[in-house]
């Protein structure tokens, strides 16, 4: 039995075992439970399997490629499940720390990484192949075209390091794009020096006006009242690091609470 690979979950089967094998390697583990997201076929999975310093877990949305993985892979046993991992309530099944691997469908994989960071405690590591495009904006510095909301959040809270390209030619079906495997490892911010929740919104409305200057592109946030005169106004968001982005939220976080002290 083959998994037919669905256009509508963006499955793209990895077919070469010594790229798998890369990615698996790429796992420290440190003895974790981890977790599979989407194992398709199994080709990690096969691999992870064979790693004695771990206990592997795998969710998979598909019910065909359940059906495959079970046939296949008899020892994972009561540990594959069967759902949609962001929809999954993950300090229940983990309550302990777990790392996450996977080759996230092209489809959602930014949305795996918001779940990822809204559960940033349990999870002190990550290997994820992913769109190549999308690879690079995560792992990228400030002052880069390509730097953006998830390039910020996640480096605020993770060591991110982009580890290999991989071409078209070996996932069945090929896609349009090359991917990138990414490594991330949680550092060592427990919070930020700043109000979180605010942190985000901040991030979030500058790079939806990202050829606006901070100043301009604030306003959906703050109204038209002036911020007052500061160095960071002037600049584009992907400008700013992630302590000028807490320096940022600071301000705006002072400046809305004297607002709604004279309003």
């Amino acid at each position: 039995m083959n998994v037919y690979a669905k256009k509508g979950l963006g499955q793209h089967f990895l077919k070469d075992k010594s790229i798998a094998q890369r990615i698996v390697d790429s796992l420290s583990g440190n003895s974790l439970p981890v977790l599979e997201v989407g194992p398709g076929m199994g080709i990690l999975t096969e691999l992870l399997l064979q790693r004695n310093d771990i206990s592997t877990y795998a969710v998979e949305i598909d019910h065909e490629s359940i059906t495959y993985l079970r046939q296949h892979f008899p020892g994972l046993q009561h540990r594959l499940i069967e759902g949609d991992f962001l929809q999954m309530d993950l300090n229940t099944l983990f309550p302990s720390p777990f790392a996450v691997i996977g080759n996230f469908p092209y489809n959602i994989s930014s949305q795996i990484f918001f779940k990822i960071l809204d559960n940033r405690e349990q999870i002190p590591e990550v290997v994820g192949m992913i769109q190549k495009e999308v690879a690079e904006r995560i792992a990228c510095p400030p002052g880069s075209k390509t730097y953006g909301i998830l390039s910020v959040l996640l480096q605020a809270y993770y060591n991110i390091e982009y580890l290999f390209t991989v071409h078209e030619n070996v996932f069945v079906p090929p896609p349009k794009v090359k991917s990138g495997v990414i490594r991330l490892i949680r550092n060592e911010v427990k919070s930020l020096d700043c109000d979180e929740v605010l942190f985000r919104r901040v991030v979030k409305t500058t790079f939806n006006q990202r050829r606006k200057t901070i100043r301009n592109s604030l306003k959906p946030l703050i109204g038209d009242k002036a911020l007052p005169e500061h160095p960071l106004l002037a600049k584009r968001p992907e400008q700013l690091s992630v302590a000028e982005f807490v320096e940022l939220t600071r301000l705006v976080g002072v400046f809305k609470q004297q607002a709604e002290l004279t309003a």
